[in-house]
This record gives structure tokens, sequence and C-alpha cells, in this order.
């Protein structure tokens, strides 16, 4: 069990920050919803095509065109819906833009920012591609940012601070859910369209880095047959394509509850982010820590950063490490729980009740 002097070194933000904070977040969910719904409800484009010498509504969708019937007062009056909530749709998102524009100096001024640009320029564009919480994850260090954000505190720099990121695959939604364009491209040229400078590291490799040296790792479960893997690892079909490299223990990280929330890069401009349960990375942190293969240089960075996810977990966001919903982790991760709890008696003034 931890006690009070071993709580990471950490700062709750102020009111004003936490106020701010709230106000873009809310901001970029309303952006979400609209977008969502243009891309849905209002994606592609209707036309009249005549076919027999009768018109015939059409809805083009990438590169699918269906048939919605023929012309008559309800396809008139579908047309003009489709053309009136885009617009409206429209004019909605450029609003929500402006907002989130102007509300960025002022988040950069008050020092919310707090996750790279690069990687959260990466993370937005995985988002609006639909791989994001969907078929990838955020994993490693880049995933406190998401917990700290939650919590509303700061962890201290050299928790956070890192070179690359890790993208955990999830292979078990179906491939056919991804956007048919993203398919044909796949990840590394979404990694391309942030910066053109990325490029892999070898012919079927996973690990991309750009001009600056930032590196993106993908990753994946080993499979439980090496002679018939379980399902296909890359996304696009691009024979450039980043593939995800097996990793054992990874497959525990996919069977514990998702964490997505919102964090706010040092742009100014917020992102939603998706990764792990806390506890889970917390665990899962604690063990690589015990492995005797694990790096040396990077043990007590592991030992560090599983402390302060156990304590942002159970003393900001009011979750327990023996709880139902980890039984998805393998016995000798769920054994390390006690090493990660906090005392529950603390004397009084010794932490702050954020």
């Amino acid at each position: 069990m931890l006690t009070a002097d071993e709580f990471p070194n950490a700062r709750p933000r102020t009111d004003e920050q936490r106020r701010q904070f709230v106000d873009a977040r809310q901001v970029l969910e309303a952006w979400e919803l609209v977008h969502d719904e243009l891309r849905h409800r209002f994606g592609g484009s209707v036309r009249w095509v005549t076919r027999r010498g009768h018109e015939y509504l059409h809805r083009k969708v990438g590169e699918r065109e269906t048939s919605l019937g023929r012309r008559s007062a309800e396809t008139e009056e579908s047309e003009r819906a489709f053309l009136s909530g885009r617009s409206a749709g429209q004019a909605r998102a450029a609003a929500l833009t402006a907002r989130l524009e102007a509300m960025a100096p002022v988040n950069r001024a008050l020092q919310l920012g707090r996750m790279p640009r690069l990687f959260s320029r990466i993370a937005r564009r995985l988002g609006e591609a639909e791989l994001l919480g969907k078929h990838l994850l955020v994993v490693g260090t880049q995933a406190l940012y998401a917990y700290e954000a939650a919590a509303g505190v700061h962890l201290a720099s050299d928790l956070l601070a890192t070179g690359d990121a890790d993208l955990l695959r999830d292979a078990r939604p179906r491939l056919s859910l991804v956007v048919p364009q993203i398919r044909r491209e796949g990840v590394l040229a979404l990694l391309q369209r942030v910066d053109h400078s990325f490029a892999l590291r070898g012919p079927r490799d996973f690990r991309a880095f750009n001009k600056d040296g930032f590196w993106v790792d993908l990753i994946r479960p080993q499979d439980r047959s090496f002679v018939a893997p379980t399902a296909r690892s890359t996304i696009g079909d691009n024979p450039a394509e980043i593939h995800p490299a097996p990793l054992g223990g990874q497959n525990w990280l996919l069977n514990v509850p998702k964490f997505a929330t919102v964090v706010m890069s040092t742009d100014g401009y917020p992102v939603r982010v998706a990764t792990v349960d806390p506890r889970a990375f917390a665990l899962h942190k604690a063990w690589l820590a015990q492995r005797p293969d694990r790096d040396p240089v990077k043990v007590q960075r592991d030992r560090h950063q599983a402390r302060a996810a156990a304590w942002l977990a159970q003393r900001h966001l009011g979750l327990a490490m023996d709880d139902g919903a980890l039984r998805g982790l393998p016995e000798q991760l769920r054994a390390l729980a006690p090493e990660l709890t906090w005392a529950a008696a603390s004397a009084p003034g010794q932490v702050p009740d954020w």
C-alpha cells in the first residue's frame, strides 16, 4: 500500500483553468455532434438521374450511389430537406470552428495545453477517420494526458516527457466498418497528412518516424497461434502500410473498459483521446517494471507512471483498484493492486482535498 509521501508531483487546475477547460470541452462536444451529423446524415450528395424517361433522386456517398425513388412530391421534399439540413449543419460547424479558434489563445495563455501538438493532431486525424476508440487505442506515456485531464490536475513534466507514441490495434471490430478510403490508404497515410515526413523504418515495419525523430509505434496482441493468425493486423490495403508488432500482454488491455476524454493540446485546441482504463494502465506498468527482460532504464519510469495513474484513478476519478471491471486482467496483474492502493487514512493536511 502506498502512503502520502509517495504521491506523485502534481498540481490542481485553478478555478479559472477549470472553467475555461469545461467551456472548451463543451464547444468541442457540440462541434463533434455537428460534424458527425454532416458525415453520416448529410454525407455525400444528391442528384436527379434520368432513366427511361423518368427522373430518380440518387444519393451518392463515397463510391456508392443509391436511388431514393422516382421524382414525386415526396422525393422533392427529401432533396430540399437534405440540402437545407446540410447547409444549416455547415453553418453551425463554421461557427463552432470559429469559437474554438477564438478560445485557443486563451487556453494557451492559461497554460491548459498539455499534450504535444504533433500527437494531438495525429489523435484528431485518427478520430475523424473513426479509427481512434474503435480500431486503435492510445497506450503508453501519451495515455497519461487523458488521465490527468479527466482528473483536473497537471502531472510533473518528467512523467510525461517522451519522443514517441504507442497505438494499440484492436482487431475485434470488423474492418468493413472502416471508411473505404481509410481502408485503401491506411494509418501511415493518415500520419503523413499530419506531417508528410513520416516514413516507415523499414518494409512491413511497425514503426514510423518523422524528420524530427518522433516515433509512432503500432502494436497488437500476440496471436494465439503462430500458424494461423486470428485476424488481419493491418488496417490499410496499401502495400506500404504500417504493420502492427505483436507484443505479449497487450490482449489484457483490450479486456478492460475503454477510457475516453478530452485533452488540451499545447496549441490550445481540445482533442478527444481514447485509451484504456487508468487502473489497467497502472497494473500493466507495474507488471512491466517487474519483468526481468525489461530495459533497466525504463523500470523506474514504469513504477512512477504506475503510481501516478493509480493515484489519479483513486483520488480523483473515484475508481477502486479491486473493481470487478478489471476481471479481464490476469491474476498476476490484479495481484499487484494492493501495491498501488493509496492509504485511505492520511494525516490531515498531508494531501489536498482536490
